[in-house]
């Protein structure tokens, strides 16, 4: 079954990526049109997103941003698209790296780097990263479903250097390569919920009490990474610009947390820019209420190991 619907899909996909950008959205308004006024995919999720994260703004201004969101929402997925067969030259173009001596200088200084960011603008074009950053580019992914389409999306990604390590073995990807003295830079996104059974920390993120990923941190304190954030903004339709900026070089001399902290405070600070470039729809405030039940968990998980 796995393999008739890729069967099915793929080709039309291929011929999607094909086509000129200009064409690509056109078809994305006619996408947005769909979804926004007919089929209304996750509009109430973002729209109560949007509720917690901004409550001084008028709901003139949440309905805006919705809109904006759903908008760029079609026009990330036609991009996703367009990725499978994007050519170095157009990526360039359209996928500019403001600052790529940051990570460079990083480099030459032989350190590997924790390259975190958010699910902010377009973060599949981060892909392209190999073509102006120097050294060893290594990506973190969540496995699909379909077999033959992660093969294929895979490859896609790798297409111009990036290394893929699925989410579940990227420590031990990691482990491997300092064993090996292999220096490499890690691309890490770190704005999603964890689940309840593996979160370790709690901290607000636009005011809202929720658990937080701390994976980035742990890897950097326990490999010694400088941890540098990284952010997409959308200059035009089409077309971004990233920017790399240090949160530490040192991550060892921070206390527990205060690295996580600075990440979540820059992420919040480069949403409010631009905030529907933001991923509303993946439910970031769905356990905000959940943090006695947390404890609760983590109370039996001790005895449990007595």
């Amino acid at each position: 079954m796995q393999f008739i619907i890729f069967a099915l899909t793929y080709p039309l996909i291929w011929l999607l990526s094909r086509l000129p950008m200009r064409v690509l959205y056109v078809i994305s308004d006619g996408f947005f049109f769909l979804n926004f006024y007919v089929i209304k995919y996750r509009k109430k999720v973002v729209l109560d997103s949007l509720n917690l994260a901004f409550p001084e703004k008028s709901n003139e201004e949440k309905k805006a941003i919705a809109k904006g969101f759903f908008i760029h929402f079609t026009d990330l997925f036609i991009e996703s698209i367009k990725a499978f067969s994007i050519s170095e030259k157009e990526v360039l173009k359209r996928y500019k790296y403001k600052n790529p001596e940051v990570i460079n200088n990083i480099v030459k200084e032989g350190k590997s780097i924790a390259l975190v960011g958010a699910h902010q603008a377009n973060w599949e074009w981060s892909f392209s990263t190999p073509l102006v950053l120097d050294g060893n580019i290594f990506g973190a992914y969540t496995k699909l479903g379909n077999k033959y389409f992660e093969k294929k999306l895979r490859t896609s990604r790798e297409r111009f250097g990036v290394i893929g390590y699925k989410t579940s073995e990227t420590v031990k990807g990691m482990q491997k390569n300092f064993s090996n003295k292999i220096q490499g830079s890690y691309i890490l996104l770190s704005d999603q919920s964890p689940r309840l059974t593996k979160t370790h920390y709690w901290h607000t993120f636009f005011g809202i009490n929720v658990p937080i990923h701390t994976g980035a941190e742990m890897l950097a304190r326990k490999f010694d990474m400088v941890v540098v954030n990284y952010v997409a903004k959308k200059v035009k339709r089409g077309y971004y610009e990233t920017e790399f900026q240090i949160i530490t070089e040192k991550p060892k001399l921070h206390k527990e947390y205060e690295i996580t902290d600075k990440y979540l405070a820059l992420t919040e600070k480069n949403i409010n820019k631009q905030p529907e470039l933001y991923l509303w729809s993946h439910k970031r405030f769905k356990h905000r209420n959940k943090i006695e039940e947390w404890k609760k968990m983590k109370v039996a998980k001790q005895k449990t190991k007595k």
